[in-house]
């Protein structure tokens, strides 16, 4: 695929840790039929859909064409490649089988998964965690014992020869599902902890031992085991841990003839000018090719529910920069991360679905050097997106990809469940004045204040519940149940609860049991009569209303 980008290779990252796609989602189909109105985006969009239209992986069903969408996509948006980080969902076999989630792939579906890639011209990375982020490893009793800090799960500890054969394992197996594979990514990122391990303590304690030399051996006995076992692949690591040793010392060691750093930024006002100082940094200390990683979702908060899509495009458009101030081929390509949780314990952040349109702009941007008018046009046609969005989230019920349904539901949630609910329990007068949580404790209230409040809550309660049976529905096609699950009690069931609560407080306050009077001391009906309409008086009364 000719572009003008300053990268060559751009690596979609897909972050199995969290909200894992089924591989049924990665197969979705979507038919061709007439013009296409829906999915192709017209002779404006050029060579690019031409390669979703006549891919090899189309094959026709009752005489229609049919293409696998979501890989066909990537490639027409200007991806040639994918960097997967399995954590849990790798099929570990023998003692690592306690490493697999319940759901974990299958050899068989991760083989589909390689076919597929290939077959849209997709180069496929995998990605192992080696030394820091091992929560998935070592939260695990039988492994707990390779800590580096005995309470905490996240580092491993590099003394151990039982810590080098536990990855080279898990490398090992990784490899067995990627014959051929060019790089794996072994990770080494916020290796917190690190030296604060009794073992660690001890053994900085002997000069010249320092924290660096620690991280660097331990790199260096990784990406060695790598280069020993599977001499045709490269390993690639993340570079923070690398970006604060000084550079003899990084010279001094082997790791810049084994590795290639993978330099990560995900801001959108990232040091253009310091990260060009890096990347000579890191030439002058001997690594031949470095990468960039940027974000296209996941990066925002770890929380994030919608993707913030302008902030992820000024973050490429800063690497684009990045790119254009350092000597031409210094970076060999770039990773679009796009992250689904913070580490292994946190919340999931966007879904995949949801963070397409933000991916659609992160890979146009960097397949033309900027996101003119009319690559914002491409972006549309191939996701059938009317309007997209900038500086505010995609409308609701935009688009014609696989998910987009997701992507509108979820906006519907993101938007509107809280606030309709705050307004109602927060700032509706009658919640507020007549039916407060004091009020609500002693199943205190006026009878009038009811018919006022029960109403707004049911309709609220019916409408959201409705949308939460639609979007469930939407999230089972794509995702296991313990994804489905996570999502909807996180963004959807506080919100209905607290209408639940309200509902079934009214009901209680209304019973026989509940007490429909003022309170004892002091009378608030005077207040109360001047604020109803008068069609709201019960009737027949004996006060005026």
């Amino acid at each position: 695929m000719s572009s003008s980008s300053p990268f060559k290779m751009r690596l979609v990252h897909l972050d199995l840790k969290g909200a894992p796609p089924k591989v049924s989602y990665l197969l979705e189909v979507t038919s061709f039929q007439g013009n296409t109105e829906i999915c192709s985006p017209g002779p404006q969009a050029g060579s690019l859909w031409q390669h979703v239209r006549h891919s090899p992986s189309m094959s026709l069903l009752h005489g229609i064409p049919v293409s696998p969408q979501i890989f066909p996509l990537f490639r027409a948006l200007g991806a040639d490649g994918l960097l997967i980080e399995y954590e849990d969902m790798f099929p570990y076999e023998g003692p690592l089988r306690l490493l697999r989630a319940e759901h974990a792939y299958s050899p068989s579906e991760i083989r589909e998964i390689l076919r597929l890639a290939a077959l849209n011209e997709l180069e496929v990375v995998p990605l192992v965690q080696t030394f820091g982020h091992m929560e998935f490893v070592l939260k695990h009793e039988a492994l707990a014992h390779l800590r580096e800090v005995a309470l905490f799960p996240n580092t491993l500890n590099p003394h151990k020869a039982e810590s080098l054969a536990l990855v080279g394992a898990m490398i090992d197996q990784v490899m067995g599902l990627h014959p051929g594979a060019r790089w794996l990514h072994i990770g080494c990122d916020e290796v917190y902890y690190l030296g604060e391990g009794e073992t660690s303590r001890r053994w900085l304690q002997q000069e010249p031992n320092t924290k660096a030399e620690l991280c660097l051996s331990h790199m260096e006995a990784v990406a060695g085991h790598v280069l020993a076992q599977h001499p045709t692949t490269t390993p690639l690591v993340w570079d923070d841990m690398l970006r604060d040793i000084p550079e003899d010392q990084l010279s001094a060691s082997r790791v810049p003839q084994l590795v290639e750093p993978v330099l990560w930024d995900y801001g959108a006002d990232l040091d253009v000018h310091g990260k060009a100082l890096l990347v000579e940094k890191y030439q002058r200390s001997g690594f031949s090719q470095l990468w960039a990683a940027s974000a296209f979702k996941g990066a925002t908060g770890a929380s994030q529910a919608l993707t913030p899509i302008e902030h992820h495009l000024q973050n490429h458009m800063q690497w684009l920069q990045v790119a254009g101030g350092v000597p031409a081929g210094s970076l060999r390509g770039i990773v679009l991360t796009g992250w689904q949780r913070y580490d292994h314990f946190s919340v999931l952040c966007e879904l995949l679905p949801v963070g397409i349109p933000s991916l659609a702009v992160c890979l146009q941007a960097l397949l033309h050097g900027g996101f003119a008018e009319n690559v914002k046009t491409r972006v549309e046609k191939l996701l059938g997106i009317p309007s997209l969005e900038m500086t505010d989230f995609a409308s609701e019920g935009a688009g014609s990809f696989p998910g987009s349904d997701i992507l509108a539901l979820v906006t519907q949630v993101s938007l509107h469940l809280r606030d309709s609910v705050d307004a109602l329990l927060e700032r509706d007068r009658y919640v507020t004045g007549w039916f407060s949580p004091y009020h609500r404790r002693r199943k205190l209230i006026h009878p009038v204040v009811i018919q006022h409040i029960q109403p707004q809550a049911l309709s609220l309660l019916t409408r959201w519940s409705a949308l939460r049976e639609e979007l469930e529905a939407a999230l089972q096609r794509v995702f296991y149940p313990d994804t489905v699950e996570e999502w909807l009690e996180e963004n959807m069931q506080p919100s209905l609860r607290r209408l639940q609560t309200l509902l079934e407080d009214l009901g209680e306050a209304a019973s026989p049991g509940g007490t429909q009077a003022r309170p004892p001391a002091g009378s608030a009906e005077p207040g109360l009569a001047a604020s109803l309409p008068s069609s709201s008086c019960p009737q027949p009364s004996t006060h005026s209303c």
